[in-house]
């Protein structure tokens, strides 16, 4: 689990929130997206399910922040590279 200081808070459930934590997708995650048309609406529905906010909140994140939350997802997803 990883945890992002936001730029500038976001609402959660009336609540001002100034840090995301987003776990390790799991394969189930992964499956669970599968059905969602485009890629954009595929990934905001994947952060949503892995830092616990409903997908609103992920759509009304700033940019600066999304950015900082796409590269975790990114080292989560990529593949384990071997150092030489």
């Amino acid at each position: 689990m990883k945890t992002i200081t936001l730029n500038n808070p976001i609402a959660v459930d009336g609540i001002s929130v100034s840090e995301l934590s987003i776990r390790e997708p799991k394969v189930r995650d992964l499956l669970a997206i599968e059905r969602i048309e485009g890629e954009a609406l595929k990934e905001v529905a994947l952060i949503a399910n892995l830092t616990s906010v409903p997908k609103e909140v992920v759509e009304d994140l700033c940019i600066k922040d999304y950015v900082e939350i796409q590269k975790v997802l990114k080292d989560f997803l990529s593949p384990l590279e071997q150092k030489i």
